[in-house]
C-alpha cells in the first residue's frame, strides 16, 4: 500500500488544469472526445455493483436515462440483498413501462466478496458502483482496468492510500477515453450550479466565511444474527465502521464539503482543526464510528469554512450552506443572494440523481466523456483530512493527509478473516499515522 508521497500542488495541478476547460456551471461539461464504439444508437449494457437502497435507485435512474440502456447484470456480497434489491428494481421499471430493459437473468447474478470481477466480466458498458465506500478503491482500478466506464457513489475512499489509488485510476481512465462519474450529486443540482456560478462570478464580493450543515437524524441498523460472523455483521452495518464508511462525515457529510470546495473554485483548504465523538449513538450496534463533527478550514486566501454534521434523534436539523461575503450574502440550499446583487433562482429544476445519469449516458451516446475524478477524489480527501484532525486532536494539513500512511480498508478481504480491528477514536490519545 505504500506510495512515493504526493504534495498538495502536484495532487491538485490535474485539478487547476481541467476546471479550466469546465463550464462555471459546476465540472459536468462533457470533455475530450472518447472512443466512438458508444456513439450514436444502440444499447449500452449496465452492471450494477452494491444493489442496497443506494444502488437500487442508481440503477433505475441509469435505466431510465436512455431507452436503449439495459441493466444486464448485478452482484452483491449478499444473496438476500441482492435478490431483493432486483426485485425493486424490475418493479420500478416494470411501473414505468421499462421492464424490457431489465435483462438481468439468473446467470447474471452475483453474490460474493468478488462480485465486481464477474460483473465487470458480464460484457457490460458502464458500471455503477455502491458498495460500501471501502471497497471503492478497488472496484474502480478494476472497472478502468477491463475498460468500463464508472459511475461512482461518494466517497470513493475510507483512507487516503485509497484516494491516491483512485487518483491514479483516474489518470488511467483519461488516457483510455473513459467517463469517471460521481455521486456527489449536489453538482448536477441545477439551482445549486447557478447559485455557484453568481457565487463564483463575485455575487457577494469576497468570500470570506462559510458555514455548511448537516446535521440531521440517525439512520438504519440491521440488528445482530446469531448465524452472522463479526464480518458479515460489519459489512451489513457498514456505516458504522471507519474502515467500510468512513465515518459520518466522509459518508454524509461530504456533500457539504464538496459544496464548499466547489464554491471556491475546486481550490482544497491548507488545513483543518475539528472537534468529534460519540454522545448518543454509543451502543455497541452503532460500531466505533462518532455522532458529530466540528470542524474549521483554512483555505490559503483566508477564508474559513466552519463546517458541521451530527446524526442524532430528536434534535435541530439543517442541511444547507450559508457563505458571506464582502458584498452580500447567500443561502445555497434557497438558492438566493442578499445584498449589493439580490438575486433568487427562478428556474426548473432537475431531478439531481436523475441528472447524474442523464447526462453520463448522454455524453457516452455523443462519443463524449464526463471526468468528475478529481473532484470527487479532493472532496473525500477533505472529508478524511476533518476525521482524522478529529480523531487526533490535532490540526492537520493538507499534505499531511494527503501523505497519511494509515490503511483501513484491507486489500484483500475473504469471508473466513476478521474484519480489520476498529476502535473508537480518542483526541489526544490516537495518534496520526
Amino acid at each position: 500500500m505504500k506510495r512515493p508521497s504526493p504534495s498538495r500542488r502536484s495532487f491538485l495541478k490535474t485539478s487547476a488544469a481541467t476546471a479550466a476547460a469546465l463550464t462555471t456551471s459546476g465540472s459536468l461539461s462533457a470533455l475530450q472526445s472518447a472512443p466512438a464504439v458508444h456513439q450514436g444508437g444502440g444499447q449500452l449494457k449496465i452492471g450494477i455493483v452494491g444493489v442496497g437502497g443506494r444502488g437500487s435507485g442508481a440503477a433505475v435512474q441509469a435505466v431510465t436515462a436512455h431507452p436503449e440502456n439495459i441493466l444486464v447484470s448485478a452482484g452483491d456480497a449478499f444473496a438476500d440483498r441482492l435478490e431483493s434489491g432486483l426485485a425493486g428494481i424490475e418493479e420500478t421499471l416494470t411501473e414505468s413501462k421499462r421492464k424490457a430493459q431489465f435483462q438481468v437473468t439468473k446467470e447474471r447474478r452475483f453474490v460474493g466478496l468478488d462480485a465486481i470481477d464477474q460483473v465487470l466480466n458480464s460484457g457490460v458498458d458502464a458500471v455503477l458502483l455502491a458498495s460500501p465506500p471501502g471497497f471503492r478503491p478497488m472496484q474502480i482500478e478494476k472497472a478502468v482496468a477491463k475498460g468500463v466506464h464508472v459511475f461512482a457513489e461518494k466517497p470513493i475512499a475510507t483512507d487516503a492510500p485509497g484516494v491516491r489509488r483512485v487518483a491514479a485510476a483516474c489518470a488511467l481512465a483519461r488516457q483510455k477515453g473513459l467517463s469517471i462519474v460521481s455521486g456527489l450529486c449536489y453538482r448536477y443540482h441545477d439551482a445549486r450550479r447557478a447559485v455557484v456560478q453568481r457565487l463564483q462570478e463575485g455575487g457577494i464580493g469576497e468570500i470570506l466565511a462559510m458555514q455548511g450543515n448537516y446535521v440531521t437524524g440517525e439512520l438504519w441498523s440491521f440488528p445482530r444474527q446469531p448465524q452472522w460472523s463479526e464480518l458479515e455483521w460489519q459489512l451489513r452495518n457498514w456505516l458504522y465502521y471507519p474502515w467500510l464508511s468512513g465515518d459520518l462525515i466522509a459518508e454524509q457529510h461530504i456533500h457539504t464539503l464538496d459544496v464548499m470546495a466547489w464554491i471556491k473554485r475546486d481550490v482544497y483548504p491548507r488545513a483543518a482543526a475539528s472537534l468529534g465523538g460519540r454522545q448518543k449513538r454509543t451502543d455497541s450496534q452503532f460500531g466505533t464510528i462518532y455522532d458529530h463533527f466540528a470542524t474549521i478550514y483554512e483555505w490559503e486566501d483566508g477564508t474559513r469554512g466552519y463546517s458541521y454534521c451530527r446524526q442524532q434523534n430528536d434534535c435541530w436539523r439543517d442541511v444547507n450552506e450559508y457563505i458571506v461575503g464582502t458584498e452580500g450574502r447567500a443561502n445555497v440550499f434557497q438558492s438566493t443572494i442578499t445584498g449589493k446583487n439580490e438575486w433568487r433562482f427562478q428556474g426548473k429544476v432537475r431531478d439531481m440523481y436523475q441528472a447524474e445519469h442523464d447526462e453520463m449516458f448522454a455524453a457516452l451516446r455523443a462519443g463524449k466523456r464526463i471526468d468528475n475524478g478529481d473532484y470527487m477524489c479532493n472532496s473525500t480527501l477533505m472529508a478524511l483530512m476533518g476525521r482524522m484532525a478529529a480523531y487526533t486532536g490535532k490540526r492537520v494539513t493538507w499534505d499531511e493527509a494527503l501523505n497519511s500512511q494509515e490503511v483501513l480498508m484491507p486489500d484483500l478481504l475473504a469471508w473466513d478473516a476478521e474484519p480489520p480491528k476498529s476502535v473508537v477514536a480518542v483526541p489526544g490519545i490516537t495518534k496520526f499515522i
